[in-house]
């Protein structure tokens, strides 16, 4: 991948406008013109590109290794005057959720996405930015509100898949024409939304720290913003804390029908082998060397034997089949 596709846009923006895309080299230049910053997102950074990004903006080395590296947990660090947040994206691909990353270094000028992995363009994003001039006349601190907002509100549809795939699972688990197990199915599930809950957490911590500290980056009429994103975070905790409440209780049902139906077999198993029990009894009497067996000189000592058998048998089928055995 060359530096063509790993820059997916490098913007100046002046009073809330765009004010023309410009490269990698111009950043030190445009930084010096009054009421400028600078927007640039990566995709899958190289080095020597990540090395270039830091020395336009002065980066800390520490913060663009992890965002060179990723595999970094959801977080906010401070580095002078440089904030670094790291979001956990997520995507449903083929029915199943995939984690990306994205890290953002915020300046007072400056904003620098690094997307890894799987995750959703931010070219909306910017559109709508771009669209709501007033908005981002606020700088870099919009910029890192639309993009934590646009994160998170992926995080809504994922939810609702999730419940959706639950519901139907659900469904079936108490009808008794479908016998399908879904233990695996909702282990799955359960493991995802624990994912989920682990990229989401974090971002209370993020948003607080947003609301409380950092007032040269974060304007105060901005702070707002970052309360709207922590209600919706709270929300899709909840609302996944419950649906993975009832996904354990689902699977815990899901056992215990497996054992009822297991019993259900042992069951018939034992009936039946108690309805063999009676002739096999006979016919293991009949097989003993007796000397004086006197049904054998009666004429209808054989018939008598096999309907007293098959009378006892159908008694006893009639009995388990009466309690349920059968």
């Amino acid at each position: 991948m060359n530096n063509a596709n790993m820059v997916v846009n490098c913007t100046a923006y002046k009073n809330g406008k765009k004010l023309r895309d410009i490269t990698i080299e111009e950043i030190s230049d445009v930084l010096l013109e009054e009421n400028t910053f600078v927007w640039v997102g990566l995709l899958e950074p190289s080095v020597e590109l990540m090395r270039q990004i830091k020395e336009e903006f002065n980066l800390h080395e520490l913060a663009v290794e992890d965002a060179y590296a990723a595999h970094q947990r959801p977080k906010i660090e401070e580095y002078g005057d440089t904030l670094f947040v790291v979001l956990q994206t997520a995507q449903v691909v083929d029915a199943v959720v995939q984690f990306g990353e994205t890290h953002i270094f915020v300046g007072a000028r400056f904003v620098v996405s690094v997307r890894h992995g799987s995750s959703k363009s931010y070219a909306k994003v910017r559109e709508h930015c771009e669209m709501l001039p007033e908005r981002l006349v606020r700088g870099p601190s919009y910029v890192l509100y639309s993009i934590m907002d646009f994160v998170v509100d992926n995080y809504g549809p994922i939810m609702d898949d999730l419940e959706e795939r639950f519901d139907k699972y659900e469904a079936e688990l108490f009808d008794r024409v479908s016998e399908q197990a879904h233990l695996q199915d909702l282990y799955q599930l359960k493991r995802q939304l624990i994912k989920i809950r682990s990229a989401a957490v974090p971002l209370l911590d993020v948003c607080t720290q947003l609301l409380r500290f950092h007032e040269n980056i974060i304007t105060k009429d901005g702070k707002v913003y970052f309360r709207d994103i922590y209600d919706h975070v709270v929300r899709l905790i909840e609302t996944g804390d419950r649906l993975r409440e009832m996904v354990a209780a689902a699977m815990q049902i899901e056992l215990a029908q497996v054992t009822i139906r297991q019993n259900e077999v042992v069951k018939r198993l034992a009936g039946w082998g108690g309805i063999l029990a009676i002739p096999t009894m006979m016919f293991s009497l009949y097989g003993m060397n007796f000397k004086y067996m006197p049904e054998l000189e009666w004429h209808w000592g054989y018939p008598t034997v096999l309907i007293a058998i098959g009378g006892s048998c159908s008694w006893l089928y009639y009995r388990l089949r009466k309690v349920g055995w059968l």
